[in-house]
């Protein structure tokens, strides 16, 4: 597992940017976090990473924002925060969402059981008002590449 500090928003948007460039439909990127530790400053990096043409807000009231690239393809923002049961959420259609688009997943922990076992998964953590913690954790090989592209050492080769 990586950790990076990110010392100010633009810094946590600036590692989602470089994250978002490298995505691919299929790809599933879990942010779990408190409520203001940066889940949304980093999916706006992700999604102008990714070439998004929308607007990112909180898919909290929502659970489902869709930001679309120039190309079409779909970047999915997902809030898994208020559902209730596995069931509810099997309902939602993940696959298909991985099946077009990428996939940003809030909350992921409340539905872990139903998410592949592929994946990247980013804690980011409160420090101070500025600064976050963000933990990075890769399952399989396409995101382990993918990490290294995001850890200190890799950053600006």
């Amino acid at each position: 597992m990586a950790s990076i500090l990110s010392k100010s928003p633009q810094q946590t948007r600036e590692l989602g940017r470089k994250l978002g460039a490298l995505l691919q439909p299929g790809d599933l990127l879990c942010l779990q976090g408190d409520l203001g530790a940066g889940k949304t400053t980093f999916t706006q990096g992700l999604a102008e990473g990714w070439g998004s043409v929308d607007p990112v807000s909180s898919p909290t009231f929502v659970m489902v924002n869709l930001y679309r690239a120039q190309d079409g393809t779909p970047l999915y923002h997902m809030d898994a925060y208020r559902i209730e049961s596995l069931p509810e959420a099997a309902q939602i259609g993940i696959d298909d969402m991985l099946a077009e688009g990428a996939l940003i997943l809030e909350w992921p922990e409340r539905i872990e059981a139903l998410l592949p076992t592929e994946r990247i998964w980013l804690t980011l953590t409160h420090i101070s008002e500025t600064e976050r913690e963000i933990a990075i954790a890769a399952s399989g090989e396409r995101y382990e590449l993918l990490t290294k592209h995001l850890t200190p050492d890799t950053q600006n080769p």
